[in-house]
């Protein structure tokens, strides 16, 4: 103990520059028994592009940090910060962050970061946000960005999950982008949701690789086939998604870009591993 100390007077406290701050939960709604969305507090100087993700955590009962990689699902603008989040029961991370309340403290990272962004794509004319489960929170973010309208004439969002209850989050965010005060008139009918499952009985059914590779993606929505020239698209989802609609994206003649070479389409490295 040192000698301030001993004397009644606390040792000051080192604070990391560079270290996650505290934020307060200000909403938890619950989809499912393995899906929810929150909403914290947003400090001022916390700045990202739409797309983006940061390290978001609880302490642990050590005290120390534990952090993983979320993508913000809401768009630059908003003056909160949401995000969405499978649930894993022996989860070390998810296994607690599921039971948060409002007025509870979660730990923000301060560096935003990712390659789901529109900058890493070069100009085109239609763009796809393929996403599976929990991918969706990026696109979640984009869809609500005006800039994401601004340049593109057609933006197309497909999720597939296992099960129709799943699909909640996606829906219900796309149905209200109609009443949006920023958006809503820039969206029109540029926005289309294409949506399936895999295991519960749906109207579509099916992995998105198998509806790119058998055409019904492209026949339902009533657009050609991927054309380099106009068509552009992002990735994200788990591992072998990223991976398997990525091999589709080369086989019609798209090529991967990133924040320092612009191309035509982009996966989400973080998730990728």
């Amino acid at each position: 103990m040192s000698a301030d100390a001993s004397a009644g007077q606390a040792a000051p406290v080192k604070v990391n520059p560079n270290g996650p701050t505290e934020e307060t939960v200000l909403a938890v709604e619950h989809y499912t028994d393995r899906l929810f969305r929150f909403r914290l507090t947003r400090p001022q100087s916390f700045r990202f592009r739409s797309g983006e993700f940061v390290m978001i955590g609880l302490y642990k009962d050590d005290g120390k940090p534990l952090l993983r990689a979320y993508s913000i699902a809401s768009p630059a603008w908003d003056e909160e910060l949401e995000f969405y989040s499978i649930k894993v029961p022996d989860g070390p991370l998810t296994s607690r962050l599921q039971k948060i309340q409002p007025g509870d403290k979660v730990l923000l990272g301060r560096k935003p970061t990712g390659t789901l962004v529109l900058d890493a794509l070069t100009p085109g004319k239609r763009l796809y946000m393929f996403s599976t489960g929990t991918g969706f929170a990026p696109f979640a973010s984009l869809v609500r960005d005006p800039d994401t309208y601004e340049r593109y004439e057609e933006v197309i969002v497909t999720h597939t999950c296992r099960d129709v209850g799943e699909l909640t989050y996606s829906r219900t965010l796309i149905d209200s982008l109609k009443d949006d005060p920023l958006v809503g008139e820039m969206v029109g009918d540029k926005l289309k949701l294409y949506t399936s499952t895999t295991r519960e009985q749906h109207d579509r059914m099916g992995r998105i690789t198998t509806l790119i590779e058998n055409g019904k993606l492209f026949e339902d929505l009533g657009v050609p086939a991927l054309d380099p020239a106009t068509d552009r698209a992002m990735i994200c989802g788990s591992m072998e998604m990223i991976q398997d609609v990525k091999a589709l994206m080369l086989k019609g003649g798209l090529t991967e870009g990133s924040n320092a070479a612009p191309a035509e389409f982009v996966i989400e490295k973080a998730f990728a591993g």
